[in-house]
């Protein structure tokens, strides 16, 4: 089953996005998870900020692979009126980075008649606060490692011609790739009462022994961990862990509670969940699904 999240005030912050680009914007920076890129990306963006320029920015680099940095950065740049960097949300002088690149993007706008206007949008819990207020060198705006912490639309001038137009993290209505809402999950952008810790960790772990089996073994002191299935591996972590109950039985929910702590803080290493060439593939195979879904049911309805 595919993970669903999309509460009520992202509705409002939908609405509050369409209404801002009316007001005229020039540029949209859209955040993204460098550890799951396509899965971050917003499809919802598209249609509300109506073919504007774009700067991807992938956040947390720092804790993503870097040969599939490289990827998805060339993937993004090859896209016509795009750009994307890389970012690791702390750097001490992000601006003159961003500034640069959004006035390469909007280069008939800048100066005092004419301020280059920036919205920046992204999921819950990427890093865009922390960012925000690395940019204004104060602490514009909350942080935390809970999705859903920015509630309200904020402004932050950069500089004396550009002023950047916060949102609060926004999902979209209908997540059609199922592998996605198990990657947004694990990496917190989606509320504790969407998903099943345990069913999320699985995935994360299936994800990992593809390509990262090695720092499995060396966080969690394990052997021949590429062979194991899923659930045989996260009871293997909850042992090694100590994570027994009573009656020795494995405690599996605090097994994939430290395997998501570990993997959001960075303690596994550099990983990068997904390639621009795979997520690709789910996401054609996602759509196909959906579109065979609702043609079922119109169907039915028709009966």
């Amino acid at each position: 089953m595919t993970i669903q999240w999309f509460p009520g005030h992202m509705h409002v912050t939908r609405k509050a996005i369409a209404e801002r680009m009316k007001s005229g914007i020039d540029v949209v920076i859209e955040l993204l998870d460098a550890r799951l890129p396509g899965s971050s990306a917003n499809p919802l963006l598209a249609a509300l900020t109506d073919g504007k320029p774009s700067l991807k920015l992938l956040n947390k680099q720092d804790l993503a692979d870097i040969d599939a940095t490289s990827l998805w950065l060339d993937h993004y740049n090859s896209l016509p009126q795009t750009r994307a960097v890389g970012l690791d949300a702390s750097e001490v002088a992000p601006a003159a980075k961003l500034i640069k690149a959004c006035r390469e993007l909007a280069p008939l706008r800048g100066g005092m008649a004419k301020p280059l206007r920036v919205l920046i949008c992204g999921i819950p819990n990427v890093g865009k606060s922390t960012l925000i207020n690395t940019l204004v060198g104060k602490k514009a705006t909350k942080t935390g490692d809970e999705a859903g912490i920015t509630k309200l639309e904020q402004r932050v001038v950069l500089a004396s011609d550009v002023s950047l137009f916060d949102t609060p993290g926004m999902l979209w209505p209908k997540i059609v790739v199922a592998k996605s809402g198990y990657h947004l999950a694990a990496s917190g952008a989606i509320g504790r009462n969407a998903y099943d810790d345990q069913e999320v960790a699985l995935e994360l772990l299936e994800t990992l022994q593809a390509g990262y089996a090695a720092r499995i073994e060396a966080r969690y002191r394990l052997t021949r961990v590429a062979g194991m299935k899923s659930e045989e591996l996260l009871a293997a972590l909850a042992r090694q862990r100590g994570l027994i109950q009573t009656g020795g039985r494995v405690d599996l929910q605090k097994a994939a509670e430290v395997l998501l702590k570990d993997f959001r803080s960075g303690a596994l290493g550099r990983v990068t969940l997904e390639t621009p060439e795979a997520h690709a593939a789910l996401l054609r195979a996602g759509e196909v699904a959906e579109a065979d879904r609702l043609a079922q049911k119109a169907g039915q309805g028709r009966r």
